[in-house]
């Protein structure tokens, strides 16, 4: 069994097309095929259904596939590990984030990132099944809303924040320190749409309070949320991430009791994955952001 024939493999798993994984290798198609029966020949299964002209992984394909996964991986990490052995401060940093103020909390430190290493290309993205993400190995780590129950990933817990009940400032509950969970209801509510993770703490809880919140807007756009909060067309639930990300003098958090509504916050990692010396910089300097933003008292992811 040769690497290249599992580099091979893994390219026509990834476009189920013995054509198109033969253009993106750069190989004629009649080579390519040849290669695959060696290896099917030496495993001595099949590793692809053919079907007319239309292919599936087989069970043993599957069994192959995951474990090329691992053999890339590892091999991705002895890279990473000599190239700072040799002080080479190039490379590549992945990282996703909950979509939202988990987003913006990271992409606030791309240019402090930048600066430091200057050589190192930075990928943020966003995704609802990031967890998911992490355990495939598709990125290097994540912010994400514990807890996650996973025996192959490692947490860092960085902070736990309140969602607070946010007005206007000139709203008549702006005098108002705290707010019980079961007056929400009352007023018009501008919300996140339900996939949202702060959406779906409120949903929960309402339903367990034995009533439903029927927002009467919903939107993506927290710019839009704070726009009409700020007009007096309803209130919203905000987490202390957003609030102190914007700290708009124009708007009021209310702190929600009876119950309270929190999360913990967390930075995840692949168990298997090498941590880097720029993705230690890069937790650090989340870790200190958060301090910064009166998010935590103190750093609490170590090197």
């Amino acid at each position: 069994m040769e690497f290249r024939q599992l580099e091979y493999f893994t390219a026509i798993c990834e476009e189920l097309h013995f054509t198109r994984a033969s253009e993106k290798l750069g190989m004629s198609q009649p080579t390519l095929s040849h290669q695959i029966k060696l290896l099917e020949d030496e495993l001595g299964v099949p590793l692809f259904d053919r079907i007319g002209k239309k292919i599936a992984i087989t069970e043993a394909g599957h069994i192959l596939l995951n474990e090329c996964k691992l053999i890339f991986s590892s091999l991705k990490n002895v890279k990473v590990q000599i190239l700072e052995l040799q002080k080479v401060t190039r490379g590549t940093l992945s990282i996703g984030a909950l979509p939202g103020e988990l987003t913006q909390l990271v992409s606030s430190l791309l240019i402090d990132f930048h600066t430091i290493y200057p050589e190192v290309q930075i990928k943020i993205v966003n995704f609802d099944d990031i967890v998911e993400r992490v355990i495939q190995n598709q990125i290097d780590l994540a912010i994400t809303i514990l807890p996650v129950e996973d025996d192959r990933i490692v947490k860092y817990p960085l902070y736990k924040e309140d969602i607070y009940l946010t007005v206007s400032k000139d709203h008549p509950l702006a005098d108002r320190e705290s707010f019980d969970f079961d007056e929400i209801s009352k007023y018009p509510f501008i919300m996140f749409p339900q996939s949202h993770k702060c959406r779906q703490i409120i949903d929960l809880t309402s339903s367990t309070s034995g009533f439903n919140i029927e927002p009467i807007i919903e939107t993506t756009a927290i710019e839009t949320i704070i726009g009409l909060v700020k007009a007096g067309a309803g209130v919203t639930a905000l987490s202390r991430t957003y609030l102190n990300l914007y700290n708009d003098p124009q708007l009021k958090a209310i702190k929600i009791v009876k119950p309270t509504l929190s999360r913990e916050i967390a930075i995840i990692h692949h168990k298997d994955k090498y941590i880097s010396q720029a993705t230690r910089l890069f937790m650090d300097l989340l870790s200190n952001h958060i301090v910064e933003l009166q998010l935590a008292e103190k750093a609490a992811v170590e090197s």
